[in-house]
């Protein structure tokens, strides 16, 4: 896997899914919460199988 998500990219992906996650233990937004495994995933593994799909790569290394 190349990595094709960059630093910004990144730090909003894991920002965001740990959010989600929490609000969801703490019984705020229920059970969708933990949609925000797959940002954080994302996030962590500088992956996105989506964008290699759609051309897009914030990732300025080569």
């Amino acid at each position: 896997m190349k990595a094709n998500i960059g630093t910004l990219d990144r730090t909003l992906r894991i920002a965001v899914g740990l959010c989600l996650i929490v609000l969801s233990l703490l019984g705020v937004i229920g059970m969708w919460g933990w949609v925000g495994l797959v940002p954080l995933a994302t996030g962590a593994l500088r992956f996105c199988p989506v964008y290699p799909l759609l051309g897009i790569n914030t990732c300025k290394r080569s």
